[in-house]
């Protein structure tokens, strides 16, 4: 519409800086990047050099449509000249991974509109999980609930999303699957989405649309996330897919979230009952650190798993390796255990 408005209006003044300006900005809305860079050129052989004001916006435009390209070159000189240099090289720190010199651009600003909210919600929900900060959090869900409860943007996509995220801070998955729910045609491909939308089904334990969701991602930074990756492995877990799970942890170099993932599949895969994996894990877990704990959970799937072979639901081969496994443990319980074992084996003239 507003298109429409212009064609008419530049039939009557065709070198309008602030008309010509409008459509470009017009097309790159509509996500005709092209377009609205022609259009911004032209603009740029039309201004008067003396129109210095009109040479920034063309500059500033200039990095926004090229998706922050030049945005250190061109956006900082202007931050106090045109109100929206602010945000855009915020939105530029932040795709950088860039999040203190965020934070620090817009901590003074006091948001009037909802794209400010948002940015302003964003910077403190980076920054509150960086740091553990609850108060910064806060101010994040606080930010997103505003714009998502206001009239003017409740049924937009942004408005929705913004609830989604407020609600996500709140841990309240059934809400935040219900908004994002509402709008997943418009992002079936972004990765950011996705993201929080398969983590929402697997809080509400639906794992086979979580993995399918995780598994869209492209991002190699969000596939290497710890987050990503402990969803991923209770996806596989709890559908079944204990080795998929297994094979994840295999991949990690060793670190303290190497050692949270092993404990989440000795304690997942324990709980499904697939005890072969909970057993291996709870071993590495006793090897590393041979609390009475580890070994109760060792001993506990251990068994499971000598269970299964019993009931004919797991293969006999697996009796050496939990035979193994129990060697590991210097628990007097261990020769007793294995004792049993052998005589089951022994009776049914199983080799071990």
């Amino acid at each position: 519409m507003s298109q429409e408005v212009l064609a008419t209006y530049l039939q009557k003044f065709p070198d309008s800086a602030i008309a010509l300006n409008l459509k470009a900005c017009n097309y790159y809305k509509l996500e005709n990047v092209k377009a609205a860079e022609n259009e911004i050129m032209s603009l740029l052989e039309k201004i008067s050099p003396s129109f210095i004001f009109g040479q920034d916006i063309i500059k500033h435009n200039l990095v926004a449509f090229r998706d922050g390209a030049g945005a250190l070159q061109i956006l900082p000189p202007l931050v106090d000249i045109i109100s929206e240099a602010r945000l855009n090289l915020t939105i530029y720190y932040l795709k950088q991974g860039e999040y203190m010199e965020a934070y620090e651009l817009l901590k003074n600003l006091e948001p009037t509109v909802s794209y400010e909210y948002i940015l302003k919600a964003t910077v403190n929900a980076v920054i509150g999980q960086e740091t553990n900060s609850r108060e910064l959090i806060k101010a994040a869900q606080q930010y997103f609930q505003l714009v998502g409860n206001s009239v003017s943007e409740c049924d937009t996509i942004p408005g929705r999303q913004c609830m989604a995220s407020a609600f996500f801070f709140q841990r309240k998955f059934d809400d935040v699957h219900l908004y994002l729910s509402s709008i997943k045609s418009y992002f079936f491909k972004d990765d950011a989405f996705n993201f929080n939308y398969a983590q929402a089904k697997s809080a509400l334990g639906n794992y086979k649309e979580a993995e399918e969701t995780f598994s869209r991602l492209q991002n190699d930074k969000l596939q290497n996330d710890y987050v990503y990756i402990t969803h991923m492995a209770r996806c596989y877990i709890m559908q079944g897919k204990a080795q998929a799970a297994w094979e994840l942890y295999l991949k990690m170099d060793t670190s303290t979230e190497s050692l949270s993932l092993l404990q989440l599949i000795a304690n997942d895969c324990y709980k499904k009952g697939e005890f072969y994996h909970a057993a291996k894990a709870f071993d590495l877990l006793e090897r590393l650190d041979p609390t009475p704990e580890h070994w109760e959970g060792k001993r506990g799937a251990c068994i499971g798993v000598f269970q299964l072979i019993v009931a004919d639901r797991q293969p006999t081969n697996l009796l050496s390796d939990i035979i193994q496994l129990l060697r590991n443990s210097t628990n007097p319980q261990v020769e007793s255990i294995i004792r049993v074992i052998k005589r089951w084996a022994k009776e049914r003239k199983i080799n071990i």
